[in-house]
């Protein structure tokens, strides 16, 4: 009676093995070679420019002038400045936060470094997901150690008379 189970217990290791899944703790599936009703995005109304020479010098992979910016958008209906979404480096007001945050060196490859790191270790948490027999999402399990509650940080902070502007909402 043991035997059987065995055998069908080391058969199905033994395929789920096969699977090439090295190094993911993601498992989404293709739905098909069908459209992507998301990849159609409609354009603003082409215009003739005032001044040929105000247009702006064209870039390989940059924007175009009819492409749509709903954020940008979205800030000049509610009377904001869509310019302000433009990344202009660090403000005048920030200059002082950046100056003291940075004043025991930056490290200009952190970000590289940072990605090494994450993705020796989502392959370290992803090693035996190929023996799993069914292909499960392990992303937010590999990360639970470094996640943070919001709702016990603002229970400790409140027990030591901190304010806490808004409580996190119930999920």
């Amino acid at each position: 009676m043991n035997l059987p189970r065995g055998a069908i217990l080391l058969t199905v290791c033994a395929l789920a093995a096969c699977g090439n899944s090295a190094g993911k703790l993601r498992y989404f599936s293709d739905t098909g070679g069908g459209p992507e009703e998301f990849n159609i995005v409609p354009t603003k109304e082409l215009e003739q420019p005032a001044d040929y020479a105000a247009l702006p010098e064209p870039t390989p992979g940059g924007q175009n002038l009819v492409d749509p910016q709903p954020l940008g958008d979205a800030v000049a209906v509610l009377g904001g400045r869509a310019s302000a979404l433009q990344d202009q480096g660090v403000s005048g007001a920030d200059g002082a936060l950046v100056t003291y945050a940075s004043r025991a060196g930056v490290d200009p490859q952190i970000r590289p470094t940072l990605a090494a790191e994450d993705e020796e270790f989502r392959r370290r948490k992803a090693m035996f997901n190929n023996l799993r027999p069914f292909k499960l999402d392990q992303y937010y399990r590999a990360y639970e150690d470094q996640s943070i509650d919001p709702r016990q940080m603002a229970r400790y902070y409140t027990q030591r008379g901190i304010p806490v502007p808004s409580y996190p909402p119930v999920e």
